[in-house]
């Protein structure tokens, strides 16, 4: 009877620990749900610094869950930490690479950006394996992804006969700098960067680097080299951020984004600033309605001509996040009153930018990953030919790589090209890089070499006077080809009388000049390409009255 009641009391003993030990674990897989909970909602809100936190904390107590591993890997790739994403997506793979689906999705995208592009496709081949039809609305992502790394082993098979060479420290900082322009006669470079600048405040709102600031670099002939950059004086640098986006052939005005918080449309607008004759740029203004909406505006550039203006917007109507649009001079001062989307050949679901309208007035260069990209964002292509823009093309590897390459220009000779990459190996965040074209005409229409290499533009320029006044005046110059037909036409400025406008070299124009009251210039102007740098013509024009 004693041994009965014994092994009754250990049963109970043993059934009240074990009912003991079933609520503590019950009550800790609680625990962990909740936080694991707690810190997806914290993903989903952008907050991935404190959701890296909730899983590292849940990590403590599991420390081979390749599912709370997975997540972390996830959270510092959005953060951008990429060596350590690798790291714990990798040890996350190898404990159970079913764990979490989104583990082979991270190595896919970091082995792509790495240039490992084997090992990219096969993790992003296990991804859409594994996902299956759970998410048929990531198919497109997932394609698109292993479109890009198809694309960018052939054009790394076949690259382009290009040397492609950092700007050095000259140019370039241990920060962010981005979207070289170069006026027309190639003498100078304007571009933005985020390094201590107009003011040291960090953006504390954004993402706590430094504000944007534009800056400027002079050719030195002499060294045959750009010399030091520095802030580019006058009122165009504010504490805010101020990011040019092109600069007219001429040189005179800069278009820049801005995202001023005082502005009607609180998204970032455009804004315009001229240069002075005394040197210095004047305060930004806003470019207005109706290329400036309530809606984001980012950047855009004027035609050759002056009568065309390109620019980003993200207005309603659009195929896409930010698409381009096109706005016309209906008269000489006088434009549109309705911009024009360039349509679904050019723009896609994805975001376009980075514009750059060719000396020739009809090659578009634009940024976008939703073309052909090889990763990320790559640089590419389009010509208006009879009123219609041609297919896309990429600009080939190494002008793009498996990382983002964006805002390419082109100097007036077609022979150097600059851009911004945040390819392995520069001196900071983006880098600006310049590119020999000499055996890479990229105004062809398939970027082959002919027997004559491409097309050679040309700055016709000067002045326009009242001969008796003694001022300039406000006059339109006409140019037609050896046939007669108007190849071109351009306005000299009012009060000035500047003009300027980009033509094919190597030919002969006739130059006509009307103006009510005054005899008409009627001349012909051969124009022979130089052997080295921009060819300029300059030529000046007295109006004497009738």
């Amino acid at each position: 009877m004693a041994k009965k009641i014994l092994y009754l009391l250990v049963m109970c003993l043993v059934s009240f620990n074990t009912v003991n030990a079933q609520k503590k674990n019950v009550i800790e897989k609680s625990e962990d749900e909740i936080k694991m909970f707690n810190a997806q909602q914290s993903f989903y809100a952008g907050d991935f610094q404190k959701a890296l936190s909730i899983y590292k904390d849940v990590l403590a107590g599991k420390p081979n869950d390749a599912n709370v591993i997975g997540r972390i890997a996830e959270c510092h790739f959005e953060m951008k930490q990429y060596s350590d994403a690798q790291e714990n997506a990798e040890k996350a793979k190898s404990i159970d690479e079913k764990a979490y689906e989104n583990t082979a999705l991270i190595l896919g995208k970091i082995y792509h950006m790495n240039g490992k592009l084997t090992e990219a496709a096969a993790e992003y081949a296990f991804y859409k394996a594994l996902v299956g039809d759970s998410k048929k609305a990531d198919d497109a992502e997932i394609d698109r992804y292993i479109k890009q790394v198809n694309t960018a082993k052939e054009l790394i098979e076949k690259p382009a006969n290009v040397t492609v060479l950092n700007m050095g420290d000259n140019i370039n900082s241990e920060y962010d700098d981005k979207a070289p322009m170069v006026s027309a006669d190639g003498k100078t470079l304007i571009f933005t960067s985020r390094r201590p600048g107009k003011t040291s405040a960090l953006d504390k709102e954004g993402d706590n680097g430094y504000f944007e600031d534009i800056y400027i670099s002079k050719w030195d002939t002499t060294k045959k080299a750009w010399g030091n950059a520095e802030l580019i004086p006058g009122s165009i640098n504010t504490d805010g951020h101020d990011a040019c986006t092109s600069l007219s052939p001429d040189g005179k005005q800069i278009y820049l984004y801005k995202n001023d918080i005082e502005a009607e449309s609180r998204g970032g607008d455009i804004y315009v600033s001229k240069i002075s004759s005394s040197g210095k740029w004047g305060a930004p203004r806003s470019m207005g309605k109706p290329i400036n909406t309530t809606y984001w505006e980012g950047g855009g550039c004027i035609s050759p001509d002056g009568k065309s203006f390109y620019f980003i917007s993200e207005r309603k109507g659009g195929f896409g996040h930010g698409d381009i649009y096109v706005l016309k001079k209906k008269t000489k001062s006088e434009w549109e009153k309705t911009p024009v989307n360039i349509g679904a050949d050019i723009n896609t679901a994805e975001d376009e930018g980075g514009l750059f309208l060719a000396p020739d007035g009809k090659t578009l260069f634009f940024t976008s990953k939703g073309h052909n990209s090889m990763g990320g964002y790559d640089i590419f292509k389009t010509v208006n030919e009879n009123g219609k823009w041609s297919t896309p093309v990429n600009l080939g590897y190494p002008i793009n790589t498996v990382k983002n390459d964006y805002c390419f220009s082109l100097s007036v000779d077609a022979q150097t090209g600059y851009f911004t990459s945040d390819r392995t190996g520069g001196f900071g965040e983006r880098d600006l890089y310049k590119v020999d074209l000499a055996n890479y005409p990229v105004l062809e229409k398939d970027m082959k070499p002919k027997a004559t290499n491409g097309p050679v533009m040309a700055i016709l320029k000067g002045d326009v006077f009242d001969a008796t006044a003694g001022t300039g005046m406000e006059a339109e110059i006409v140019i037609l080809d050896e046939t007669g037909a108007k190849v071109a036409s351009t306005n000299a400025s009012e009060g000035s009388g500047e003009y300027f406008i980009t033509v094919l070299a190597n030919k002969t124009y006739q130059i006509k000049i009307e103006v009510k009251g005054y005899k008409p210039i009627d001349e012909k102007v051969e124009i022979k390409a130089a052997k080295e740098g921009a060819t300029t013509v300059v030529k000046h024009y007295l109006l004497y009255k009738k």
